[in-house]
């Protein structure tokens, strides 16, 4: 019955409420008459309007009623009704809420009601009237009514409506606000998702290239001394590399802006000879007319070209030629990514990097399918110039 109010609202509740009273109980003149304590009753309920809606209805109605039952004249405290219909509106829950509006109507009907009949009522009571002088009112009598009923339905109605109109703004506005809530923890996965691809694909790619310079150097020592540096040297330029990138994503952890720019397809020719240098045979071509991609559409094909070398320096058959084909169309990039697998084949291109590749390619707007044909394993991705409506 009684909904949770801060102190202060209360304190102003009850402040504005005992501030009303006083000003119009100067203005009552006979103290004998039941007024004061009417006036007390609405004060009362313009106290109780938002820490207890129905309550205050009640209170409103009790005395509304005492008020009409003591044949007294409308009172400027009868305002306090108007507060409490809004009350009902805007605070009020389920059927208080409805409650206010049945009010708001009936309250019209028999205000209305009683404003109109009491100058026959008091005429009936001291014996002046007759039966042709009534009759004889009676157009005025309905035209009357007719004018109050309307006046009194657009004041209370009105005041119920703009408590409704009220309520229903603010519940719009915290929906809005959950729903940016929502949004922002949906925001926060997806970055923590796309660093946890990055920081796989750096991570990855690093380590393939420094393990198979390794092995490579190992197995040149005794033929090729002069491999063995050129080894060393491409294993220290990966791993600066791959510290420099695992930098800017742990970077990106802490909020910051990025220190390094991210990569594009101008890079994909670096790209390339890194892994060439690490002993796989890799074919770069480009088909039609290069188009102009955003930064963060160019930085999927990258890292879709990335991922998918790595995987086949890790899984494939390094000693066949690996083929990537950009195919430039009028509206996008088809990329097709051909490595021959190693016998015996196995699953191992399953796993975080197709999944990364995949929903990079997707994050665009494109397509991506992988998987073998044959004897090799084919990565395909289309990264649209423009996103589909």
């Amino acid at each position: 019955m009684f909904r949770r109010l801060t102190t202060s609202q209360l304190v102003a509740d009850v402040a504005i409420a005992a501030i009303c009273v006083l000003l119009r109980s100067a203005l009552i003149g006979y103290q004998t008459s039941p007024m004061p304590l009417i006036v007390l009753g609405m004060g009362a309920a313009l106290a109780l309007r938002r820490a207890s809606p129905v309550l205050a209805l009640v209170v409103a109605w009790v005395f509304a009623l005492g008020q009409m039952l003591t044949m007294q004249s409308p009172d400027i405290s009868n305002a306090a009704i108007l507060a409490v219909l809004y009350a009902t509106a805007r605070y009020g829950e389920g059927w208080v809420k409805w409650a206010g509006l049945v009010s708001a109507i009936s309250g019209a009907f028999i205000s209305t009601a009683y404003a109109v009949s009491t100058p026959y009522t008091g005429l009936a009571t001291s014996g002046g009237i007759s039966v042709g002088v009534l009759l004889s009112g009676i157009p005025n009598l309905l035209f009357g009514a007719g004018v109050g009923l309307t006046a009194a339905l657009a004041v209370l109605g009105l005041s119920w409506t703009a408590g409704l109109l009220v309520k229903t703004r603010v519940t719009a506005n915290v929906s809005r606000q959950s729903q940016l809530a929502a949004e922002q923890v949906v925001v926060v996965e997806q970055e923590r998702n796309r660093i946890a691809r990055d920081m796989h694909d750096v991570v990855a790619h690093s380590l393939a290239v420094v393990i198979a310079q390794a092995d490579g150097a190992r197995y040149a020592r005794a033929t090729d001394p002069g491999a063995v540096d050129d080894a060393l040297t491409t294993i220290s330029t990966t791993a600066r590399e791959a510290l420099a990138d695992v930098r800017v994503l742990l970077g990106q952890l802490r909020h910051s802006q990025d220190v390094g720019p991210q990569p594009v397809l101008a890079d994909l020719d670096r790209l390339v000879e890194q892994l060439r240098s690490s002993g796989l045979l890799v074919a770069l071509e480009e088909r039609g007319e290069p188009l102009i991609l955003p930064t963060g559409k160019q930085l999927a094909l990258y890292r879709i070209v990335q991922e998918a070398l790595t995987n086949a320096l890790r899984h494939g058959d390094v000693e066949r030629e690996v083929s990537v084909v950009i195919d430039w169309s009028v509206d996008a990039a088809a990329l097709t990514i051909t490595n021959a697998v190693a016998a015996p084949a196995t699953d191992a291109h399953v796993g975080h990097g197709l999944a990364g590749m995949r929903e990079r390619a997707l994050l665009v707007g494109g397509t991506f399918s992988a998987g073998p044909e044959g004897g090799s394993f084919v990565v395909r991705a289309g990264i649209p110039v423009l996103v589909a409506a």
